[in-house]
């Protein structure tokens, strides 16, 4: 709904001869939108966005851009004074009619309090009407100044809301204070008659506990916090009693006053930014004009670059807190912030409003959405030809950026994690070769993974060995300092063709090794290269407090071998057999062999142990017999993996080093440089 349809609206609530005195919002939005359109000096927006600005002009009747500069100056010099005097106005006759119904409500109210006389309840009840009204009269007017001039410094390219508002601080709408203190004695008044007549009101909502005559406590001395008027009424620190009878009467009131009493905790949803030089001292100044009228404080968000930052700040504001506004404008002038806010009525936002989640200002204001987390790696660095591809692929499956946070402290941009606001329609298989596409165009990782607590607190790591852990193959490690190197290559050949199965080319190629000393392991073991950051990620892995585990299809002196060199807490192979002298292999295994399925059996074993659930499990490998593994994890990674392996993964890594693991995983670079230990 349009503001000026809105406040349309609200206008009718009131009584008929309150209408004439309203801020004429419709005369001032039509005046901008006759006269300050042309006038814009803020030529970047007042242009199409494909408008383009040529050196020189292209046609004889195009004006010259110190022409074009000085045209819409002169017009913007007439036109805003214009403006300013027409406000000017309307804000004069609006303040105007409030000092005169103001003086009227406090006559009645003063009446309706005073000790020598017993007033009606219907004299309590109307005094009590004509002042919530007024408030909302106030804020609903102050809203549509803020408005007009919101419009005006969009459409004009001055900006003249801040110190216009200043002005406003000086009228009597804004300082006074008087009636304020007067709303807790006419209750008060209201709850006396009525214990004095006796009525019966029937069951009653809101209950009397001590915890709710201490709230409603709060709440009465919330309504006459921080006057310094002199014509304010003083409310003294009723008694146990005397609270008990507010509360009753505050419940009297919400049956007797129908909902117009809803008023009298009426609050409005404020958005309010301030953008400058001075951090700290910009939020302070925020808080401290927040402190000063009492608001709620919702929510709040903070970003920064260097010595500029950006504070956003939610609150709720009571009606009558109209002059929170210009106490910020002031906060403005004297940090060199640039302020702007939005003010959220909530009948005006109630259908974009789904549930509470409605405040989290650094969330999209979007139904319907679940949060992910894509983190973004290139060793190399990220390009800017990959991050806008990647936004307009974002734009285009309609998903929203929340936040951008760098996980690497390189000297190029090396890793992004962006939360992501995606529609519930759309599921990451949907859009896993659009990933897989962009990633390999780019030599850029894209891990997608719902932003939930287990992401935060994984506690289990399992990998696969060969060309994850280590860089080599142990079997033609050993095939090579056997001589039978050409054999095995030919076995393993067949199984990548698919001719055999895992089991019968492993039986295949251990069957080759019968007679090899065993001291070729050992030889092996010198031999074995671990892949770059095995040692960084382990350690990190270890000092944050995880478990850690290889699972391989290769064999058990090496995968405890690189157990011990990486501080892992298990190691799972398949065993060999050797000759009962134990100096030769026989051919032949031990035991089940640890394959695709033994792989997976194995996690859920090492899980079972540990008392780790599956939500907190990351598996890592590159092979076709590691994805039954990954699958039974809730973040399984494909290390330089097959491309078989790498489609059917949930997220993949194609860079060198394994301590990008800790990126996926949330743990920034600095992070994981405190794990060094």
């Amino acid at each position: 709904m349009k503001y000026g349809k809105y406040f349309d609206q609200q206008k009718v609530e009131f009584p008929e001869e309150w209408q004439t005195h309203f801020i004429d919002y419709d005369a001032l939005k039509t005046f901008l939108k006759a006269h300050m359109v042309d006038a814009n000096v803020h030529l970047a927006t007042a242009f199409p966005r494909a408008h383009d600005f040529p050196w020189k002009p292209e046609s004889a009747d195009a004006p010259a851009f110190d022409e074009l500069l000085s045209q819409r100056l002169a017009l913007v010099g007439k036109q805003t004074p214009e403006f300013v005097r027409m406000l000017d106005a309307e804000v004069d006759k609006f303040n105007t009619f409030f000092v005169t119904v103001k003086d009227k409500i406090k006559s009645n109210i003063a009446h309706a309090l005073d000790s020598e006389r017993r007033p009606e309840i219907s004299e309590c009840e109307m005094a009590l009407r004509d002042l919530l009204l007024l408030e909302r009269f106030v804020f609903l007017n102050f809203n549509a100044i803020a408005k007009a001039l919101k419009k005006h410094d969009k459409w004009s390219g001055l900006q003249i809301r801040e110190p216009y508002l200043m002005r406003t601080s000086h009228l009597s709408f804004v300082i006074s204070t008087s009636l304020l203190h007067l709303k807790p004695e006419l209750m008060a008044r209201l709850t006396s008659l009525h214990s004095e007549t006796n009525e019966d009101l029937g069951p009653l909502d809101l209950p009397a506990t001590p915890t709710d005559i201490a709230n409603a406590t709060a709440a009465l001395k919330s309504m006459a916090v921080g006057s310094d008027s002199a014509d304010s009424t003083r409310v003294t620190t009723p008694s146990s009693e005397d609270l008990k009878n507010m509360v009753l009467g505050a419940q009297y009131a919400s049956q007797k006053l129908g909902p117009l009493v809803g008023l009298l905790h009426e609050t409005q949803t404020v958005m309010i930014s301030l953008r400058g030089p001075h951090g700290t001292d910009i939020i302070g100044g925020v808080f401290s004009c927040l402190a000063n009228h009492h608001c709620h404080v919702v929510d709040f968000s903070l970003s920064r670059l260097h010595h500029d930052v950006t504070f956003g700040v939610l609150v709720h504001l009571h009606n009558r807190d109209v002059d929170l506004f210009s106490d910020l404008a002031k906060t403005a002038q004297e940090w060199d912030g640039t302020l702007s806010f939005d003010v959220q009525d909530a009948k005006l936002k109630a259908s974009k409003l789904v549930d509470a989640m409605q405040y989290a200002l650094d969330e999209a204001p979007y139904a319907g959405r679940v949060k992910y987390m894509a983190t973004i790696v290139n060793e190399n660095g990220l390009s800017p030809e990959f991050l806008s591809e990647w936004l307009n692929l974002l734009l285009s499956k309609k998903i929203s950026v929340e936040q951008m946070r760098r996980l690497d402290s390189h000297t190029s941009l090396m890793c992004v994690e962006f939360r992501l606001s995606v529609p519930n329609t759309l599921s990451p298989e949907e859009m896993q070769s659009e990933l897989i596409a962009l990633s390999t165009r780019y030599h850029t990782d894209v891990a997608l993974q719902l932003d939930n607590v287990f992401r935060r607190q994984k506690r289990l790591v399992v990998f696969d060995m060969d060309s994850t852990l280590i860089q080599q193959e142990v079997i033609d490690e050993i095939a090579r300092a056997t001589g039978i190197e050409e054999q095995v290559a030919a076995i393993t050949e067949s199984a990548m063709l698919g001719e055999i199965d895992f089991k019968e080319s492993l039986t295949r190629r251990v069957a080759l090794l019968k007679g090899t000393p065993v001291e070729a392991l050992e030889e092996v073991k010198r031999r074995l290269t671990f892949t770059d950051g095995a040692h960084y990620l382990c350690r990190a892995l270890k000092n944050a407090g995880f478990k850690l585990a290889v699972i391989s299809g290769g064999f058990l002196p090496l995968a405890k071998y690189v157990r011990s060199e990486l501080g892992l807490d298990y190691a799972f192979a398949n065993q060999l057999r050797v000759t009962p002298d134990g100096k030769y292999l026989t051919g032949e295994t031990i035991g089940p062999i640890v394959d695709a399925t033994r792989k997976a059996e194995l996690l859920e074993v090492v899980a079972q142990a540990e008392g780790i659930a599956s939500d907190q499990i990351v598996a890592v490998g590159d092979g076709a017999n590691d994805l039954l593994m990954l699958g039974k994890a809730s973040l399984g990674i494909a290390f330089n993996a097959k491309p078989r392996v790498q489609l059917q993964a949930g997220a993949r890594i194609n860079q060198k080093s394994l301590a990008n693991i800790l990126y996926l995983m949330g743990y920034s670079e600095s992070d994981t440089s405190e794990l060094q230990i």
